[in-house]
């Protein structure tokens, strides 16, 4: 099953991110096939990060939560929240 990892930053915590962000491509990279897209959300303007929006593939939620705990940016504190949420991907999915 899919799952989305919605991801929400801390407030002012751009520096963090951009200190932690090699690690945590790392760590993307390391995930080989079981993650399927990944990307930061920004603001307006696309001038800063401010959450980051990943979909995994896992056996359950609680897989997909640990993937995410997993992740240097969790590690050092940068979300302010995780959601995990199923996902179904209907549209543009290599497999269908």
């Amino acid at each position: 099953m899919f799952y989305a990892l919605i991801c929400t930053d801390k407030p002012d915590s751009q520096q963090l991110r951009l200190d932690t962000r090699p690690t945590h491509r790392e760590h993307l990279k390391a995930l080989g096939d079981t993650l399927k897209l990944a990307g930061p959300f920004t603001n307006e303007d696309a001038s800063e990060m401010n959450g980051s929006l990943l979909i995994v593939e896992a056996g359950t939620a609680d897989e997909a939560r640990a993937i995410a705990e997993r992740d240097p940016y969790f590690k050092e504190g940068l979300f302010a929240e995780v959601q995990v949420r199923p996902w179904n991907w209907t549209i543009g999915n290599p497999n269908n």
